[in-house]
């Protein structure tokens, strides 16, 4: 096939369009054979846009005329920015090329016609466009595009098609219509042919250019539709008068002097009826195409009316939706206001009652007030009495701390042999340091005639300091494995304030040994067996006891951030005051274990059981892992000893066998007097509990079994309930304030506490969440309504 002057296309300055797709790679190769062959030209990149005809939405990919049109929207929108961005990369791709360029961008459902509708319309001379690297033939099947643009391109437009940078075809431009119908009907070579070839390409042009129209105005109104449609129609009426005045009588007056003369109108007068036949086809086109337009018309009208009654759909269906929601809702509402208005009405109904009862208590309590006025003068006077045994408490307590402190003043003057002692007095402000000349002095240098008892930690001296009677635990050197344990014993003591635990005065680190205060009734040992000529303990005090051991041990197992273990726990560990309350001391196995360390097994101690080998738990034996159950076990032999007064050893198998025999009287003691039934089988209950030799069998001493076993003996005996003495004082409470741990303690006693710098619990040693409190009103009305009654 013949191809262009390549000195021609150097030196031409006309513009030259260029057809590109989406490969970047074909792209740029066809850009670079136009930038070689094509200087100093303007080049106008030339794309075609197809919109997709599946929209991917969330329920998959769907025809666009199925979708819902907010999303073929956007999705048209993000097309045309991608063509957008495509487009800005050619561009860039010229301008660093140094060439000037510019964009025309069109958009059809086919590329290929596409490429041809923007050749006509913007009248473009020259195009260069890619194809397969075959000959002429060839391309044209092969090449969809380029078959297309050889075949349905104006005459007018040059095409150059390139492979890889390699021109392989030239589709020449001819100026007249008649040189592109006589290169389409090769075989035909008559005048009629040429004429008739002609008015097929007139026809075909204007079918494309409608074509082109129709794809770029399917968007516009039914205004410029039917505008359109009127042109149409004018310019069928010209084409009909045009094809009126070639008719042949319009060469019928001509003169015909020769021979090729009357030749040619032979041959006109022949033409004539195949002319009226073609124009009577023209006309019949025209008017299709006429009708073929009005139809679209009406499509698109149609469409778009079936494009708002979806949208008014959807629109409903959006509406149905919430109606069905806020419908939802009011239900739920109005059943949840039922509910309410069930809920006061049955308050109401409850409050009725209760304002019911509390009228006949009102009567009841105006009837006693009468009686009790004549007792107010003997409830006076006992209040006068509890109020002068508190003020001789509280100087004995006064006592105990100026004692301290003037041991403390004294350790001050002669604080030169204390050289490379540890200053426990700095890290425990309340504790006094002494020397062993001290202790030597309060016992006559250890005599044997002020030992009390000889433990396995230790022996017990009872001394006497500047005027004070104490108790002095000389540990054993062989039990302890250095200053570190000891420092540990120190930490544990010096840090617990209970009104059940033995308080901690001093320490002599010379001597490895701890001063107490000291208790003169001995052990709940010595009672239970009677010595010193003891009177016989009566069952009520027996509960109380088992309460009090059981607030003391609750209150070392919830210590934070460390739990406190005893270890030791026996009749022998636990002292009775001067108002026989318990006091435990003796901690040698007191141990601080973190909470995420205390049932790992991996946790041991570096030595062997220091404490009664007859008290120690079963599965710290088997083990080595001690935990709080391993008190809790101990705490269960006191509780079954304390009930029947029988040895520890193998006690609990006796009571559960007496147990399920039905024979539970049998075993309790008599010398507790009459036992109180209830009492007694809950107590037994809790004590076989704490025997299991599973610990995850045992349970574990919460506030509220302290509680019950508290309201078990209180309620029984006719002394004061429990709950009516503050925990700290032990004493009858006059103004009951509720801390933030729940407790009710004596408002000075609290807030003394809270004074010195306490910000834990006096029962729990937990941290207080605030230190505010609450005045107990109900507790204060209950506690005066039981001293009218006494």
């Amino acid at each position: 096939m013949p191809s262009s002057n390549p000195t021609a296309m150097e030196e031409c300055d006309d513009k030259v369009h260029v057809a590109l797709g989406k490969s970047l790679k074909k792209a740029a190769t066809l850009l670079q054979w136009c930038f070689t062959h094509f200087r100093n030209t303007h080049i106008h990149l030339l794309h075609v846009h197809q919109p997709s005809t599946m929209i991917p939405t969330l329920l998959g990919k769907l025809p666009a005329s199925q979708a819902n049109p907010q999303v073929v929207s956007a999705h048209r929108i993000a097309e045309r920015e991608e063509t957008k961005r495509l487009l800005d990369k050619y561009l860039s791709f010229c301008r660093a090329a140094k060439v000037k360029a510019s964009s025309v961008v069109g958009e059809a459902d086919q590329v290929q016609k596409g490429i041809v509708d923007l050749v006509i319309r913007h009248n473009i001379r020259k195009l260069v466009i890619g194809a397969i690297p075959e000959n002429c033939m060839k391309v044209r099947r092969n090449s969809s595009k380029a078959n297309y643009a050889a075949k349905n391109a104006p005459p007018f437009c040059e095409i150059w098609f390139v492979y890889n940078g390699k021109h392989i075809w030239t589709r020449e431009a001819s100026e007249t219509l008649s040189r592109l119908s006589s290169c389409a009907q090769r075989d035909t070579t008559s005048a009629e042919s040429l004429s008739c070839s002609s008015l097929q390409y007139g026809m075909n042009e204007l079918f494309h250019l409608e074509c082109l129209q129709s794809n770029s105005t399917r968007t516009t109104t039914s205004t410029a539709q039917s505008e359109t449609t009127e042109t149409e129609a004018t310019f069928l009426s010209k084409s009909s008068s045009c094809n009126s005045h070639c008719s042949p009588q319009y060469s019928a007056g001509r003169h015909l002097d020769t021979p090729s003369e009357i030749k040619e109108e032979t041959i006109n007068n022949q033409l004539v009826e195949p002319k009226r036949e073609a124009n009577a086809a023209t006309d019949k086109a025209l008017a299709e195409l006429l009708t073929c337009r009005k139809l679209e018309v009406k499509a698109n009208e149609a469409m778009r009316k079936v494009n708002l009654l979806e949208s008014a759909h959807a629109h409903e269906v959006k509406l149905r939706k919430e109606v069905e929601d806020a419908l939802r809702a009011t239900v739920q509402e109005q059943q949840k206001f039922f509910n309410e208005k069930e809920e006061i009405a049955s308050e109401l109904r409850r409050t009725m009652r209760s304002i019911s009862l509390l009228s006949s208590c009102a009567h009841e309590t105006n009837h006693r007030r009468d009686e009790a006025a004549d007792e107010l003068s003997l409830i006076q006077a006992s209040i006068s009495n509890l109020w002068h045994e508190k003020q001789q408490i509280r100087r004995q307590k006064m006592e105990a701390l100026r004692w301290l402190e003037r041991w403390k003043s004294r350790g001050q003057v002669g604080a030169d042999h204390c050289n490379g002692v540890i200053g426990f007095a700095e890290e425990f402000p309340e504790l006094a340091e002494f020397s062993l000349s001290d202790l030597q002095n309060a016992t006559c240098n250890f005599s044997e005639s002020f030992k009390m008892r000889e433990g396995g930690y230790g022996s017990i001296y009872k001394g006497e300091m500047l005027g004070r009677t104490v108790a002095i635990r000389k540990l054993h050197p062989h039990n302890m494995q250095g200053s570190a344990e000891f420092h540990q014993e120190v930490q544990v003591l010096g840090s617990l304030q209970h009104p059940h635990l033995l308080t901690l005065l001093g320490v002599c680190t010379e001597a490895w040994s701890f001063v107490y205060e000291y208790v003169p009734n001995g052990s709940l040992q010595d009672y239970l067996s009677r010595k010193s000529s003891l009177l016989p303990l009566a069952w009520n005090i027996r509960a109380r006891w088992i309460a009090e051991i059981a607030t003391a041990l609750c209150f070392l197992h919830s210590s934070k951030p460390e739990t406190i273990i005893h270890g030791d726990l026996k009749l022998e560990t636990v002292l009775l005051d001067s108002s026989l309350s318990c006091k435990i001391c003796e901690f040698g196995f007191s141990r601080l274990v973190k909470e995420e360390s205390l049932y790992l097994p991996i946790f041991r101690f570096s030595t062997e059981p220091k404490g009664s080998f007859t008290y120690t738990d079963p599965e710290f034996q088997r083990t080595g892992v001690l935990t709080p159950k391993s008190d809790i076990y101990s705490f269960g032999l006191i509780i079954l000893q304390l009930l029947t007064g029988r040895t520890p050893v193998g006690l609990a198998g006796e009571v559960r066998k007496a147990v399920s025999c039905g024979k539970l009287l049998s075993i309790l003691d008599s010398s507790g007097g009459e036992w109180h039934s209830t009492v007694a089988t809950r107590l037994i209950e809790l004590g076989l509990q704490c025997c299991q030799p599973n610990s995850r069998d045992r349970p574990e001493l919460t506030p509220c079994l302290v509680r019950e076993l508290k309201q078990l003996h209180s309620s029984e005996e006719g002394s004061v309930p429990s709950f009516f003495l503050c925990p700290i004082l032990q004493e009858i409470m006059y103004d009951p304030q509720v801390a933030a741990d729940g407790f009710t303690y004596e408002g000075k006693a609290i807030s003394k506490w809270l004074e010195n710098g306490h910000d834990t619990s006096p029962m729990t040693n937990s941290k207080l969440i605030h230190l505010h409190l609450t005045p107990n009103h109900a507790l204060r009305l209950s506690i005066q309504g039981w001293l009218c009654k006494s």
